[in-house]
């Protein structure tokens, strides 16, 4: 099975921990410690890329939904005053082609529910 990122972290972090507690002087697999922080520093700092890239992310998200809200509040004057053109109005193929029900199209709302049959005796 392969590793997951976490767990390969996590090796990582647990070799270099013993090795600098435990053996700091010892050389392993012909490699000082030097030369081991030394190999797997690539994937810590890819690591630490990803961090930055999904904190950007975020920031991103949070500027897109705040201008969202702000378009969303233009929009809406934009439609109120379609509605209040004399020329437009509620009734208009413009308000129609922003995306709302002409008034003349709208149903009544009115809805007539099944009665419940009275039990047989």
């Amino acid at each position: 099975m392969a590793a997951t990122p976490k767990d390969s972290l996590e090796k990582i972090n647990a070799v270099t921990n013993a090795w600098e507690t435990l053996r700091p002087d010892k050389t392993f697999a012909g490699m000082t410690l030097a030369q081991f922080k030394a190999k797997v520093k690539p994937s810590l700092d890819a690591r630490a890329e990803i961090g930055t890239l999904e904190s950007q992310l975020v920031a991103a998200q949070n500027k897109r939904d705040d201008s969202d809200a702000a378009a969303i509040t233009a929009i809406q004057f934009v439609v109120n005053s379609v509605k209040g053109d004399p020329a437009e109005g509620e009734d208009g193929e413009f308000y129609e082609a922003l995306g709302y029900v002409r008034k003349s199209e709208r149903s009544s709302g009115l809805h007539r529910g099944k009665t419940a049959e009275a039990p047989k005796p």
